[in-house]
């Protein structure tokens, strides 16, 4: 190989391919792809990695974490583009170099400030695209409350934009899936800005149990319906009961997220489906819903894909601890959680992994005291932090 071919050879570097680890390797990457790459000493000129990993850059399905930058404070609406450029950039600095946006698609009355906003925050992801301010590659993922009025009417207003890649059905309503608990969902909405007195909980949920008697049976063949009609991929969210799993796989789901029982997870993944879990649930040792832990998840062989889902540093710490928690986890397959496994998930199948042909999506990432600090990274071969 001639390294005048190349616009830029990393070197003197950890590898992490999605089957093996190469020690001490190079890679080189031409026209926005990986081009080749090899052990030992890098032919010709070579950017020194100093021994840092370099790896495929992250990929994310869930994080509804632009929210929190858009409605930085109960009320409080930032400049939606803003916004977005101000999230991008605290996901690549994570190493995230594609991301799922997640937007709640319903409103409801006296709920959360960011619900029945997902046209806005959509509008601004095209237009800091368009405008070339972005550093990650980003899509969209629709989370559709199931049992919400107009959930229906706002994702058919959203369908037919090409950045879709993924829709999730949930349901919130009190004593079942995630917060199967009641109490557990008061003390996050007491927690949440500002919290809710007993009083305000009672009517939030009593209007929830009606929601969900009176629409939540349609609205799930709705959008199901909506869903393979346009070929994009569908979530479940918390699945719980063995009734849970029977239902992800009438509706054809290609990803379970965040299954809360290890019955749930065993027949999800029996039948063949793809199971998500929170990277800070790895991070902290358990769910902050009290629910199951993923590590237990992936002991059992049941954890596929990893999500930062509230917080975007996450997704590679959990990554690089997976090894060290589960000894049959080696260091290549924890970074198909979080790189190859969700990429073919959506069908992104251009990216996720080291391997020629493959864009040049790269991270290089040192490690300190057991925290990941990512130095530099590619986006089709252009550095963009």
């Amino acid at each position: 190989m001639s390294a005048s071919k190349h616009e830029t050879i990393l070197g003197n570097a950890g590898i992490v391919l999605a089957d093996r680890v190469i020690a001490r390797g190079w890679v080189a990457i031409a026209d926005g792809r990986i081009a080749e790459f090899g052990e030992g000493d890098a032919p010709g000129r070579a950017e020194d990695a100093a021994g840092d990993l370099v790896m495929p850059g992250l990929i994310e399905l869930h994080t509804d974490h632009l929210e929190a930058h858009y409605v930085p404070r109960p009320k409080v609406f930032w400049d939606p583009i803003a916004a977005v450029v101000s999230y991008d950039g605290q996901l690549a600095t994570s190493g995230i170099t594609t991301v799922l946006d997640s937007l709640r698609v319903w409103r409801e009355d006296g709920a959360e400030d960011v619900d029945g906003r997902a046209g806005i925050l959509a509008k601004a992801i095209t237009s800091a695209r368009e405008e070339n301010l972005l550093r990650a590659d980003h899509f969209l993922h629709l989370r559709c409350e199931i049992p919400m009025p107009s959930v229906v009417e706002e994702a058919k207003e959203l369908i037919d934009r090409p950045d879709i890649r993924l829709m999730s059905l949930m349901d919130h309503t009190p004593g079942q899936r995630q917060f199967r608990d009641e109490v557990k969902l008061r003390d996050y909405y007491r927690g949440k800005g500002g919290g809710m007195t007993d009083a305000e909980l009672d009517v939030l949920f009593e209007r929830r149990f009606a929601y969900q008697k009176t629409y939540a049976a349609t609205n799930m063949r709705e959008i199901v319906a909506l869903a393979h009609q346009y070929a994009i991929p569908l979530a479940s969210h918390d699945d719980t009961t063995e009734e849970n799993v029977l239902d992800a796989v009438r509706d054809r789901i290609a990803v379970a997220e965040f299954p809360t029982t290890m019955e749930a997870a065993r027949g999800l993944h029996q039948a063949g489906i793809g199971i998500l879990m929170g990277a800070p649930n790895v991070v902290r040792g358990g769910s902050h819903s009290g629910n199951i832990a993923a590590v237990d998840l992936a002991r059992e062989g049941l954890l596929d894909i990893l999500s930062s889902d509230y917080i975007p540093s996450s997704l590679l710490m959990a990554a690089l601890q997976l090894p060290r928690h589960v000894p049959a986890i080696d260091l290549a397959s924890a970074v198909r959680t979080v790189t190859k496994t969700p990429a073919e998930a959506v069908g992104l199948s251009d990216r996720g992994e080291i391997a020629i042909g493959k864009r040049a999506d790269l991270i290089r990432v040192h490690v300190a005291r057991d925290i990941p600090v990512v130095r530099s990274v590619w986006r089709e071969g252009q550095r963009v932090a």
